[in-house]
């Protein structure tokens, strides 16, 4: 026995020889030679320890950094901030260690999905067994709402449909045939003949043959796709970007600082104490903590637009996400099949064969049923006066339904179905000229159309019925009401939408064409053409590509991947087993709340409400959120810079240190240790929705960011460095410490004040200046509290000498000089922009 490579491209009894099988299926002893052999019928994967993962959450240039500055705080025997700086580490590795974890629950969700018991012929006797001692060869009996856990070639079939959803995402019920001659390379979509592990049985009966178990399975494949991690956030690839080239930036000054040092003679133990300082002084402890804590405080305020945030760093990368890969069903449109257009030749007969024809009931039953229920006015009252009497059931080969019901005018005789069956029997077949041309419209705008009879009973035999064609009704899921806006809005903001379905590519640009996604020009891909394409053809057709139709699980992780390829930060959605490759690949994964368990558990948020314009709000409110991160970078490290350019410029003056580093630690704890927790509460500057995305290497760190820290930095040290020289001439050393040191924590109030608006100058809108965080104050009054309680209640455990009045002076201007630097610079921006607004 060996396993046919493609069982639907052959026969069922070249399938059923090659299996050595037969109706009456394989004996116990045979199932269970088989089972040792292809093993059982389950996903499995490969385990790495979970200490493993842990601990190589480590593996981070910002951990290194962290772990330094640990190391400096211990030194200076600061047990407080060390203490701080690990908590700090540990938080991030375990955010980390969470995420990887993920995919094991998106594995053991789709091993849920597959775990069930089947009925089986073995050895001539019908049994009932787990389904994961399924083995190839097996004989199989599926009936309406049975799990199909193998793939199976089909050997007999009555009025089967599957709901192949999960795997190919065609939202439609699809119709089996045992009998359908598919093509060796056939989709899975097109299997006529066959069913795939994962979906399940809407309608008849069917047998066949087992032909693949486990990892041997199209359902299996996907699995190995959701084991992929999804690619750090862009924050996470900026820090790792930027870090490297600080820490060569660090190193260099620290070399330079320190045979500087050694040519002018200081002592070991000085320079060792002036190198600390720089390194306390470089090293921006905080970020990562001030980072988290303003996505917490933002994946709250998610969380009241219907976003329910998994995994923390979802939230900025969903404020840098440049494309949107929408499914359609649910999320674009309504998820439900409505009557969109009728044409009658003759409208009551029409009305009544859809109402009679038809076995919704109570708003349940087959998608096209209950779209005709809820068309038909009076649909209950139509059944109870024209009770059925008899009934031909949907027959999938000749793809039609008939009923026979008894009226006022005596028995009728009612059928619905494909026009090309129906027509073959239609009295009135010569005069549908208008007919179909209705019909041909309707198809070419992507509806489904079914075509509806009536005549005289007469036999249950088919070749006796007699009837005329009425009408024609077309179907589709109409566009949710909001979509159309969420595209305009998505589109303002520079965010490609592409919609993704595994509907037929005419429904797809239909549907897609109706909220503006597709539009005159626009290309559309079906999954057969991309098959065809290598990765560089992809990537091209994809520049101007809007809808991708036919789209298998395989398809959408691989346009994910290209994407991701020409640095696009992709936003995935879907609800679907077939959707969890994407959804773990994309950048951001995003679930529907009515989605399977597995789409959820790969996907870093889920949206309550299965709606596009949700997730174009939450955009909004992330974008804001990355503005307050990238806010918070500059105020942070502006400080950094400042305080190295500090204590470089007084070494290469040749004069002693300006600041303690007990100082350093002070200041960071009273500015950025106070201040930087006020800025989650930042509101939105300007419309953050009509500016374009960001390229993601520079969302934080740009040019202008650059530039803005460096000016502060620059500006900043070198003043105090000047101011420094000339209070040493004028004051005491202790107190000329104490006067640099109360500065440098005053200033960092004022370029708070400065970090809260990016984009125009602070005295333009006074009143917006002050009310765009008004937590900023708190911050800065609970820092006037710490700082006058350090200089005049414990000025020894910092080496300083309280101030007098008249000291004052020279830290008011030390705040204010950088304030104006920075004020003047962002008026010069502002006038540039504004005369020229392209830029």
């Amino acid at each position: 026995m060996d396993l046919p490579a493609t069982p639907h491209a052959s026969t069922v009894e070249e399938v059923r020889d090659r299996l050595s099988t037969g109706p009456s299926g394989i004996s116990e002893s045979e199932a269970e030679t088989r089972l040792e052999i292809f093993g059982k019928n389950t996903l499995s994967e490969e385990k790495t320890s979970r200490i493993v993962i842990f601990l190589r959450q480590f593996n981070s240039i910002l951990v290194y950094i962290l772990i330094i500055a640990a190391i400096v705080a211990l030194l200076i025997s600061d047990i407080k901030d060390f203490i701080i700086i690990v908590f700090i580490t540990m938080v991030n590795s375990t955010i980390g260690f969470f995420e990887e974890i993920k995919a094991e629950a998106s594995l053991a969700s789709l091993k849920r999905l597959t775990e069930s018991r089947v009925s089986v012929i073995r050895g001539g006797e019908r049994k009932t067994v787990p389904s994961d001692v399924l083995v190839p060869g097996d004989y199989v009996l599926l009936s309406e709402g049975d799990l199909v856990t193998a793939d199976v070639r089909l050997a007999e079939t009555s009025s089967l449909s599957v709901d192949e959803s999960s795997l190919t995402g065609e939202s439609l019920p699809v119709i089996k045939d045992h009998s359908a001659v598919v093509a060796q390379d056939a989709p899975p979509y097109d299997l006529k003949n066959s069913l795939l592990s994962g979906t399940s049985i809407v309608r008849g009966t069917g047998r066949g043959y087992v032909v693949a178990t486990g990892k041997r399975t199209y359902f299996a494949g996907i699995a190995d796709l959701a084991r992929e991690r999804s690619p750090d956030s862009p924050l996470t690839r900026a820090i790792n970007h930027f870090s490297r080239r600080y820490i060569v930036l660090l190193v260099a000054i620290f070399s330079l600082i320190l045979a500087v040092s050694l040519l002018q003679g200081r002592a070991l133990g000085d320079i060792a104490y002036l190198l600390v300082a720089q390194m306390v002084s470089a090293v921006p402890a905080g970020l990562p903590i001030v980072v988290t804590i303003i996505t917490v405080i933002g994946a709250l305020a998610l969380s009241k637009h219907k976003t329910l945030v998994r995994y923390l760093p979802a939230v900025e990368t969903m404020g840098s996400a440049t494309v949107i890969a929408s499914d359609k069903t649910g999320t674009i449109t309504e998820g439900r099949l409505t009557v969109h257009e009728n044409f009658a030749i003759d409208p009551d007969e029409l009305i009544k064969a859809a109402a009679l024809c038809n076995d919704a009931h109570d708003g349940s039953g087959d998608p096209i049923d209950v779209a005709l229920a809820r068309w038909v006015e009076g649909y209950d009252r139509i059944r109870e006066q024209n009770p059925r009497r008899w009934e031909y059931p949907f027959d999938t080969a000749r793809r039609l339904m008939a009923t026979a019901h008894m009226t006022e005018g005596g028995e009728r005789f009612y059928i619905k179905g494909a026009y090309e069956e129906l027509k073959k029997h239609a009295e009135n077949a010569g005069g549908l000229g208008e007919l179909e041309r209705q019909i041909e419209a309707m198809a070419g705008r992507g509806l489904r159309v079914l075509a509806f009879g009536a005549g005289k009973w007469i036999a249950k035999d088919p070749a006796s019925w007699r009837f005329s064609i009425v009408g024609i009704v077309g179907f589709i899921d109409p566009p949710k009401e909001s979509a159309a806006e969420a595209v305009r809005v998505a589109k303002k903001a520079g965010i490609r939408v592409i919609m993704i379905t595994g509907d037929h590519p005419l429904t797809a640009r239909e549907i897609a064409r109706s909220v503006h996604i597709w539009e005159e020009g626009d290309g559309l891909l079906a999954g057969p053409a991309i098959e065809a394409m290598s990765d560089d053809e992809l990537a091209t057709a994809l520049r101007h590509t809007t809808v991708l139709a036919r789209i298998l699980p395989e398809h959408k992780y691989r346009i994910v991947k290209i994407l991701q390829e020409r640095k696009e930060i992709v936003t995935v959605t879907g609800d679907g087993v077939n959707d969890v490759p994407a959804l773990r690949a994309a950048d951001l994964g995003i679930a529907m709340g009515s989605g399977s368990e597995a789409a959820k558990s790969a996907a870093k948020m889920v949206i309550v409400d299965n709606n596009l314009a949700v997730i174009v709000d939450a955009i909004r409110n992330a974008r804001v959120i990355v503005d307050n991160i990238r806010k918070a970078i500059y105020y942070l490290l502006s400080t950094s810079i400042a305080e190295i350019v500090l204590i470089s410029s007084t070494v290469f003056a040749g004069l002693p240190l300006p600041l303690l580093p007990i100082q350093i630690l002070w200041i960071n704890l009273v500015t950025d240790g106070v201040q930087d927790k006020t800025f989650p509460f930042i509101r939105e500057e300007g419309d953050v929705m009509a500016r374009p995305p960001k390229d993601p290497a520079k969302q934080f760190f740009d040019r202008r960011q650059i530039r803005r820290i460096v000016t502060f930095g620059l500006v900043t040290g070198i003043l105090g460095c000047v101011m420094f020289w000339y209070l040493l001439g004028r004051y005491p050393y202790e107190l000329t410490v104490s006067i640099m040191f109360t500065s440098f924590v005053c200033l960092q109030w004022f370029n708070g004040l400065q970090a809260q608006l990016e984009y125009e100058p602070y005295f333009r809108n006074i009143r917006r200046s002050l009310t765009i965080n008004p937590y900023i104050f708190v911050g800065i009054g609970l820092g006037i509290v710490l700082q006058l309680v350090a200089i005049y209640l414990v000025p020894g455990l910092f080496g300083i000498v309280p101030l007098a009045l008249e000291h004052w002076g020279f830290v008011i201007g030390m705040s204010l000089v950088p304030f104006a630097v920075v004020e003047a610079i962002k008026w010069l921006e502002y006038l540039l922009a504004h005369r020229n607004p392209a830029s």
